[in-house]
């Protein structure tokens, strides 16, 4: 568990720090991911902004992962 009592898994990303694990990608691309239904669950703060579960990003990655049985 972290300082705060959550585990690693349910550690909330930004969307900057989503943009830099992927390796970069633009924020727009972000963004029309999310029009497109292909980007990571996100969750909606109460103030607007995003935030991505760092398991369900994990998830995400590993579901599009190359070579995996489906």
């Amino acid at each position: 568990m972290g300082r705060d009592g959550r585990t690693k898994g349910a550690e909330l990303l930004t969307v900057r720090q989503v943009l830099d694990e992927l390796g970069g990608i633009s924020r727009r691309t972000f963004y029309r991911w999310r029009e497109l239904r292909l980007a990571p669950p996100c969750i909606r703060l109460p103030n607007g902004e995003l935030r991505v579960r760092r398991d369900v990003l994990n998830d995400w990655l590993e579901e599009r992962a190359e070579g995996v049985a489906s």
